[in-house]
Order: structure tokens, then sequence, then C-alpha cells
């Protein structure tokens, strides 16, 4: 999984980058200290992983791991070279989804862009810079279809569509909200445009460390955030980035204590991955053994050879069958062996449905 995020300057999106990925991204009260994208792994927290490598005496632990592009600060008028101009674009298409950090916090020692805190404004500034440089992808893109649509039907029938999306674009109307009944080959299209405001979202809502405690319940800005979202169909989150770069710097132990002393029961980073899991539906399955105890991402309702296929290719191509057993009923009895004896390892075939949790030996050959 790859999320990009994004936000104006001084909102602390790359104070966030930094705490959630420990890179170290150049941080500074100024717009545009992040020209170069930075790019940081993290891994998924997953306590079942812990247990069934002890379980299994596993040489080597891996979890899932999410991708952080942090992308350089936004102004309005980007799309026109504004700021830093297009150069966020590329880098942006490429992730699964958009965390958009939002000013949710007071203090006149950091400047805002537009002078004051406007977090709905912000919201908006960006989205229309993204409406924008969509349009331009459309505008290119029907420019090419619309050469061979007189000869040819389904160009034709693309270029409908082409015109349809740019058309709601026009009117400051993201691609999310373009509800339109399309057929399978229309979805298809739809997908390949790459549109960024189709991409879904989560807004991380940045507060003061003072509105962490009760989940900004008092804090007018989020509440003007959740409404934003409610409408559009996104997640948000409410973080404090100066706390979670504190965070970033204590071992386990430390970081518990800490959260609980802040009334706190997860951190930012925990709240980000379980808001990113929810938007995209996506869930975990697991492989256990000696060798290697891991975790798979896949989206929820992928059938067993697709999800074996995220191993290998081979795996899904010579899928013969799955022997799953839920995570819990296997640490339960100890051993698939024991838990075999028990009546609990399901034997599977092609259309099972993998669920989170599952831990699945598959069996396939080439």
């Amino acid at each position: 999984m790859k999320l990009g995020i994004v936000g104006l300057p001084n909102v602390g999106k790359s104070t966030l980058f930094n705490s959630l990925t420990k890179a170290g991204a150049e941080s500074a009260n100024y717009p545009f200290c992040t020209i170069d994208p930075n790019i940081g792994i993290v891994t998924v927290p997953d306590h079942r992983l812990k247990l069934l490598g002890d379980m299994y005496h596993s040489k080597k632990v891996t979890p899932a791991v999410i991708e952080f592009v942090d992308i350089a600060g936004l102004v309005k008028g980007a799309s026109k070279g504004e700021g830093l101009g297009n150069q966020f674009l590329s880098n942006i298409r490429e992730v699964d989804a958009i965390v958009h950090v939002v000013r949710c916090f007071e203090d006149t020692n950091v400047i805002h862009v537009d002078g004051n805190v406007n977090p709905v404004r912000d919201i908006e500034t960006i989205n229309l810079e993204l409406i924008f440089s969509d349009i331009e992808i459309l505008e290119r893109r029907i420019s090419k279809t619309a050469k061979g649509a007189k000869m040819d039907k389904v160009l034709a029938k693309e270029l409908v569509l082409l015109e349809k999306l740019k058309a709601h674009l026009e009117e400051g109307k993201i691609a999310r909200s373009f509800m339109e009944e399309l057929d399978d080959e229309e979805t298809i299209w739809r997908a390949s445009y790459n549109l960024l405001t189709d991409k879904p979202v989560i807004f991380a809502a940045n507060v003061a460390e003072s509105d962490l405690a009760d989940d900004g319940a008092q804090n007018s800005y989020v509440q003007e955030v959740r409404a934003f979202a409610e409408e559009s169909e996104s997640e948000v989150f409410v973080i404090c980035a100066q706390i979670e770069q504190e965070i970033s710097e204590l071992d386990e132990d430390e970081k518990k204590m800490f959260l609980e002393e802040l009334g706190l029961n997860e951190s930012g980073l925990d709240k980000l991955i379980k808001a990113s899991y929810h938007l995209l539906g996506l869930i975990s399955y697991l492989t256990a053994g000696e060798d290697e105890t891991r975790a798979w991402t896949i989206k929820r309702g992928t059938k067993a050879p697709q999800a074996a296929g995220k191993i290998h290719s081979d795996f899904e191509r010579g899928f013969i069958r799955a022997e799953v057993v839920a995570y819990q009923n296997l640490l339960e009895y100890g051993s698939l062996s024991a838990a075999k004896e028990k009546g609990v390892v399901g034997i599977e075939g092609k259309e099972y449905v993998v669920k989170d949790g599952d831990v699945i030996l598959f069996r396939f050959n080439v």
C-alpha cells in the first residue's frame, strides 16, 4: 500500500511524515522545504505475528508495510506553476490513497500561507489544484481519442465518458463525486485515467496536544473537517504531529507510558493505519512456519488463488487448494496438526474468500 501525504505549507505535514517514518525529511518553518518527495516505509503493527512467530520458532517475522510519500507543499495556483508547480503530481498519481494533513491548531509562531487557520478553505484550495491537474489529463486524452472516434465506435463511446468527466470537474467537483452508472468497459477506462480526485482521501486533522484526549471533540476546526469528510465519504483521524514526533523517539515501553499519560490508547500512526485499511477495504492473512511468519495485505473479498498470487504468481497459476485455520484457533491448539485433529482446519478451493486473520498453507503444482 502506498499513501501520499499532501497539505499546504506549514500545516505539520513534514513533521508528521518524519514521525511516521523517522526518515528525517527536512522540516522547516517556511514553504517548499520538501521539494523532492521523501519516501518512507512503515511496518504495520500486528500482535498476531509475534505470537505465531514464537509458536513456530520462526527464523524471520515479516510484517506488512505501508509506503509513505511526502509531497511538497502545495499553494493556490500550483497547477499554473505557483510554488513548486506540478512537480508533485507524477509522485501522487502512483499512490493508492491520499492523506491530506489539515491544520486545526492556532500558533502565532507558525505562519499560515493564507494568513489564518481555515481548514475547509485549505482543503478546497488543494482540491481545486488537483481538479485543474485532472482536467489537463482529460484534455490530453480527449485530444488523442477524438482523432479516431469518428471511425471507431469504442473510441466514440470513450470520448463521451471523457467529456462527461471533464464537464463534472469544470463545475469544481472532484472526480469521486461523479456517480453516473458505468458499465465494465467504462469503469476500466475511468480507472486507467488515474485521476487524483478519484483517489480515496484520509484527512489528518492536526491539533494541539490539548485537543488529543477528547479526539478533537471540543475543537471547532476538527468538527468542520469531519462534516466535510462525511459529505465526501472520506476518513478523518485526529493527530498532533508534534506529539507523534516525540513518540517516534521512544522505545515500545516508553511509548506505552507516554500515551497513557496523555490519556490515549493508540498513536497517530496506529489510527492512520486503521483508517487506511478501512478506507481501502484491506485485510491481512498470515503464513507461518519455521523459516518465516508473514502478513500479506489483500483486498477484502479476495479469493484464495488470488491471495496465493500475492506470494508468487506460480502459487496462483498452479493453485490446488488452501489449508485454512483461523489465527485464534491455531494459537489455542498450539500447532496445525493439533488444529486438524480438532476439526478447525478447512480444506478450501478456488472460490474460498479469504478472511482477516486466516493462517493459510497453499498447495499448488506448476
